[in-house]
Order: C-alpha cells, then sequence, then structure tokens
C-alpha cells in the first residue's frame, strides 16, 4: 500500500494546507476547558469526566466517520502531530525527574519497583488482543499503559507508520477517554472497601500517566479530604518514579517480553480464529529470502570456475590445432 507523504515547503506552507486542524483543536481546548470536571455519584465511587475527554470525543465525532469536518487526510496529517504535541510534555518529565533525583534516590523499594508490577498486565492483556484479532499492533498496545512516553519510545524504535505504534496510538487515545473515568471510578471503589491505607492508594495512583494520576489523586482527595495534600505529594512522586523507571522497563523487559510472548501465541490464537498466522508467515518469507540468498551467493562462486574451464578447453583445442 503507498504511503501518503505529508511535505511543505516551509511552516506557512502547512498552515495554509492544515489550518483547519489547528483551529478546531484550538477550538476543541477552549470548550473543553470550559466545561471543566464533572462528579458523578454511582454508589460508593464517585465519575470524573476530565476535558481531555471532551476534547477526545470532539475530535472523533469530527472525523470522516461520523459529521466529517475533517477528511481521511486531514485526520492522517494530524495523526503524525501527536508526537509533536506530546514533546514538550517528555521534555517536562526528563526537567522533573532531574529536579527531583533527591527523592529518587531516597525513595524505598515500593516505589522505585512499583513500574514492574505493570509487566503483568502483559499476560492478561496480549491473549485478549490477539483474541481480537490485532497482529503486530498488539505489542504496542499492550507492552505499557501506553502514555506520552511509551508512545515516544514505540514510534521511535518502530518507526511512525509501523503497526506497533498504531496499537500504541490507539490505547492512548481510548486511554485518554476511558482510562480517566475508570481510574477514578476504580479508585473510589477501591477506597470504599478500606482494605489499604490511603497512602498506599495515593502511592499506586502514580501510573507513569498524569492525566491518569489526576483523575485518581482527585478522587482520594474527595474521600480523604484532610489527606489530600499528602496524597498528592506521594501520588506526585509516584508518578515521576514511573516516569523516569518505567521508560528502562519498557525497553529493556517490557517490549521485549511482549515480542517474545507474540511469537509464541500469535500463531495458537490464528489457528483458533481459522487465519494465516503473521509470524509462520513472516517467518517462511525469512527462510525463502534466506534461501534465494544463498543460492545467488552460489552461483556468483561457480560462476569464475565455469569460465576459467571454459577457457582452459578454448586454450587445449588451439594447441592442438596448432600441432
Amino acid at each position: 500500500m503507498k504511503k501518503e507523504t505529508y511535505l511543505y515547503s516551509s511552516t506557512w506552507d502547512r498552515l495554509r494546507n492544515e489550518y483547519k486542524i489547528f483551529l478546531l483543536a484550538f477550538l476543541f481546548i477552549i470548550i473543553a476547558d470550559s466545561i471543566g470536571q464533572i462528579q458523578i455519584p454511582v454508589g460508593p465511587g464517585t465519575l470524573i469526566l476530565f476535558p481531555i475527554f471532551y476534547a477526545l470525543l470532539l475530535g472523533v465525532l469530527s472525523g470522516p466517520e461520523a459529521l466529517k469536518i475533517f477528511k481521511t487526510k486531514e485526520v492522517k496529517a494530524a495523526s503524525k502531530l501527536v508526537i509533536v504535541a506530546i514533546c514538550p510534555f517528555i521534555a517536562k518529565l526528563g526537567i522533573n525527574a532531574g529536579a527531583t533525583i533527591e527523592t529518587v534516590i531516597s525513595a524505598g523499594p515500593a516505589l522505585i519497583f512499583q513500574e514492574i508490577g505493570n509487566l503483568g498486565t502483559i499476560f492478561f492483556a496480549l491473549p485478549v488482543a490477539l483474541l481480537l484479532g490485532l497482529k503486530r499492533e498488539a505489542i504496542g498496545a499492550t507492552h505499557s499503559i501506553n502514555r506520552e512516553s511509551n508512545l515516544a519510545l514505540i514510534t521511535d524504535m518502530f518507526g511512525p507508520d509501523s503497526p506497533e505504534t498504531q496499537g500504541s496510538l490507539s490505547i492512548y487515545v481510548v486511554g485518554g477517554m476511558v482510562g480517566t473515568i475508570f481510574f477514578g471510578f476504580m479508585t473510589t471503589m477501591v477506597a470504599s472497601l478500606n482494605i489499604f491505607h490511603p497512602y498506599a492508594l495515593g502511592m499506586a495512583s502514580g501510573v507513569g500517566a498524569g492525566i491518569l494520576m489526576a483523575s485518581a489523586t482527585a478522587s482520594l482527595s474527595v474521600i480523604y479530604p484532610d489527606m489530600a495534600a499528602q496524597l498528592s505529594a506521594l501520588a506526585s512522586t509516584s508518578e515521576t518514579l514511573s516516569g523516569l523507571t518505567g521508560i528502562y522497563v519498557a525497553i529493556f523487559v517490557g517490549i521485549p517480553l511482549t515480542q517474545k510472548l507474540y511469537e509464541i501465541m500469535e500463531p495458537k490464537f490464528a489457528r483458533l480464529r481459522h487465519e494465516p498466522s503473521e509470524v509462520l508467515t513472516r517467518k517462511a518469507a525469512e527462510r525463502q529470502a534466506a534461501a534465494e540468498a544463498l543460492t545467488g551467493k552460489e552461483n556468483e562462486t561457480q560462476e569464475p570456475g565455469k569460465v576459467l574451464t571454459q577457457t582452459t578447453t578454448e586454450t587445449a583445442q588451439k594447441k592442438d590445432e596448432e600441432k
């Protein structure tokens, strides 16, 4: 399939062609921020709707499958701007990590190694993704919670047009819409059980995603108003550490583990779904390419020998004729 490219001679040329994206994005931000947070009590828990939810919802409704304000070409162009838009946030994570290096060093094992707990979700999420029919998209979608730093990492490792990045971006968008609601509601439900200390819930709120931490912390502050400051501090420290350690856990453990499990599990789920296996098809193509390359080398090796034999024969015939 031919990939579309968006090359412009200048920034002004790009703005002139894609002005609708920037104007409507700014309009959606104003609308979402004007609505603000909405808290909906549900039993012992509370649903909290954040501005990012409204902004994403407006973006989905304006797409070519709904109100058709944006065309498919504009949607593809906008998708390539995601990594550009989150770069300032990635820089902010690095600045915060450097500014709180003493906190990182003095933090206990529970905070430093909590990111390893996210690896457990791979064993649950990857089979579900494969069962739903995802292929290599499942690697990007299930290796982590797929927030800003994870999306940037996957894009850098596999490329912006790769299936892995498409899977990561999908979970990033869905997580922004559903994740904030789920985190806020789940936090209130767990807190209502009175099993964990509020400080433990505060530390658990920092999963490496600022919007998800804000949702969980806001819910905890409503339940424990006297501890709001302490819970916010613990969540922020946990968030910083998760952002700092999470990227290394993803690079050295999360992504390699997901790739290995994918190689093992994908053929089984493909057989279960009665469809071709991407892993087996790719390996067969690699074997064929290797065999063709080997055959080509053997032919190159044999050709000089043939020429030498032919030359020797011709020389011998000439000598016989001279005699």
